[in-house]
């Protein structure tokens, strides 16, 4: 059986669907893999040519174990990519000398979110239809989370869904992915605050055990290992595509919450040769500057154009670290109850060596932000969104050891996603993909609340009909 431990240690090993529904472990904790599996150069090597979905069905079947049989997940995740709009599902186009990028926006709300989320909410209905269960999911966003989840979960027996999202913070394309859904199983919540405001009421329900038991509580952030199991995927296909294992790929990854970047660092560990993986943020630097000298510390929120990376508390950096100082749970745990309590931690030397030698930390500012979709525009007619032109620009300041590695940066969104940001930057406004066109014109439904974690709860009991 395929075991899933917390990072904080104080949690008993559980099975691959009980972590899934779980989301947060009990004693604060992400889980991860009690045993790293992995794959020979000659399984990675047989990807090329595949089907997405099979390559998805290998990849979350070395997580799933005897959890799921293996046609009945096969089946999920051809019905999950169906929904996508290119049959590649996450294609790959060049754009420089050995610059590539990663097309994540393919799928129904136009971010790569929905790569995992598709996924997620039939691995839900799978491991609720043997139960008696009514799972209550609650989910903070920066942008792109919310729509995913909502389109992944709405209309699903057995479920609620509330997304939570900071008022005024994210696009209004995004905010609309999640609020012009009429499913009755969906409450949307505008919080008066930042997406940090949002992620800290949703730990403070999970540690809440009274709450939590009482409306059965799942997460389906970044937190939830499914998540990240499912994004690792197609670094397998891009590498694949491009000569892996043959050769080493690097990629660059805007991050925000860090479970992107640290889907690469999954593939390495299950034997995919990555050269290197670039964490490209935007002025929100608390990831970039902890690769470079060694401080997670966190500040205020800056309001970028690149939205759903505007975090100053990376939750999965936790799993990185509890990787690096040898999956030490205690130490983790006290390192991360000191971080929520000062807001500056130093990740210890030893650890940061280990760290530097897959990851670099690189921050991008709003001028070269929208300097980058122009020079995109006028270099390759492509238009891309904020959080790719962060990718690019930092793959472009980015000197690999082998100047022949095929650089990778990941595509996370549609341009339609922000067209005010795009058309400021380029002088062009992004054509929204068929299907979504009449996005503006739908009516939305959401509640307004203060940034208080009491005053969600009471909301959610209500909603859960508890």
């Amino acid at each position: 059986m395929t075991r899933y431990i917390s990072t904080r240690g104080a949690s008993p090993p559980i099975g691959f669907l009980d972590a899934v529904l779980a989301g947060l472990a009990p004693d604060g904790g992400l889980y991860s893999p009690e045993v790293w599996p992995t794959f020979t150069l000659a399984e990675i090597a047989a990807f090329a040519g595949q089907p997405y979905a099979k390559v998805a069905a290998a990849v979350l079947g070395k997580f799933a174990g005897p959890d799921i049989d293996s046609a009945v997940l096969l089946d999920m995740c051809e019905e999950a990519y169906s929904t996508f709009s290119h049959k590649a599902v996450t294609p790959i186009s060049q754009i420089g000398d050995n610059l590539f990028l990663l097309e994540l926006f393919h799928g129904p709300t136009l971010a790569f979110k929905d790569v995992a989320m598709q996924l997620l909410g039939r691995l839900y209905e799978h491991a609720l239809s043997a139960q008696n269960r009514t799972l209550t999911i609650i989910c903070a966003t920066s942008g792109d989370t919310g729509g995913a989840a909502v389109e992944a979960f709405r209309g699903r027996a057995n479920m609620h869904i509330v997304a939570l999202f900071p008022e005024g913070r994210i696009s209004e394309v995004q905010r609309r992915f999640m609020t012009t859904a009429t499913d009755a199983n969906v409450r949307c919540l505008s919080i008066q605050g930042s997406f940090d405001d949002c992620q800290n009421i949703v730990k403070a329900s999970f540690c809440d055990e009274a709450f939590r038991t009482a409306v059965d509580l799942s997460g389906v952030n970044s937190i939830n290992w499914a998540r990240i199991a499912a994004q690792a995927v197609y670094y397998f296909t891009a590498a694949v595509a491009l000569g892996a294992p043959g050769r080493s790929i690097a990629f660059a990854t805007p991050t925000g919450n860090f479970g992107d970047a640290f889907a690469g660092f999954v593939a390495r560990q299950m034997g995919l040769p990555i050269a290197r993986i670039v964490a490209a943020t935007n002025s929100n630097d608390i990831v970039a500057r902890a690769f470079q000298d060694g401080l997670y510390a966190r500040g205020n929120v800056a309001f970028t154009q690149s939205p759903a990376m505007d975090i100053q508390i990376a939750s999965n950096f936790e799993r990185l670290y509890f990787e690096m100082i040898r999956r030490d749970g205690v130490e983790t745990a006290r390192t991360f109850k000191a971080f929520a309590e000062t807001g500056a931690v130093n990740v210890p030397p030893a650890a940061l060596a280990r760290m530097r030698e897959i990851f670099s930390g690189m921050s991008v500012d709003e001028p070269q932000t929208a300097r980058t979709i122009l020079s995109v525009l006028n270099e390759t007619g492509e238009l891309i969104d904020p959080h790719t032109a962060v990718g690019v620009a930092a793959a472009s300041r980015t000197i690999l050891p082998d100047p022949t590695t095929p650089l990778v940066v990941l595509s996370t969104a549609h341009p339609a996603k922000f067209p005010e940001a795009v058309l400021a930057a380029s002088g062009q406004i992004p054509h929204a993909p068929r299907g979504t066109a009449d996005l503006a014109a739908r009516p939305e439904r959401f509640d307004r609340l203060p940034a208080d974690a009491e005053t969600v709860k009471a909301y959610v009991r209500a909603f859960a009909g508890v």
